[in-house]
């Protein structure tokens, strides 16, 4: 008989996306594989002319839409969320992403993204 090991693997793949107008994020780029279990973490940095912005984090599961998980708004205040944690970290421009107990169900896509909180009017005003 086989034998197959109690750990399993979770893939979670990640994406660098560019920003534009001297707006950009990093984040860890993938694949990253954790055990499940395990603690995730994945690393998202920014640059920003703005003073005030959004950051967040979107997941896409296989065959599926991309999904909001959670957005930053407060300097060194955690949002949660499923399980999910971030804090926005002003100080070192970071929006890391964490989860304590990363299951088989969370191996997806996740993007890291940037908002200006600037809406211009029609004219540009």
């Amino acid at each position: 008989a086989r034998m197959f090991s109690a750990t399993h693997s979770v893939l979670v793949i990640c994406l660098i996306l560019g920003g534009t107008n001297g707006d950009s994020v990093n984040q860890t780029e993938g694949p990253v594989t954790v055990s499940e279990g395990a603690l995730l973490t994945l690393n998202c940095t920014y640059q920003t002319k703005y003073s005030d912005f959004y950051l967040f984090w979107y997941v896409q599961h296989l065959n599926k839409a991309p999904q909001l998980l959670l957005k930053g708004l407060t300097a060194d205040k955690k949002v949660e969320h499923e399980g999910f944690q971030a804090t926005l970290v002003k100080s070192d421009s970071s929006f890391h992403l964490q989860k304590r107990a990363v299951q088989a169900s969370d191996s997806a896509v996740y993007y890291c993204a940037l908002s200006d909180t600037v809406r211009k009017g029609c004219r540009g005003s």
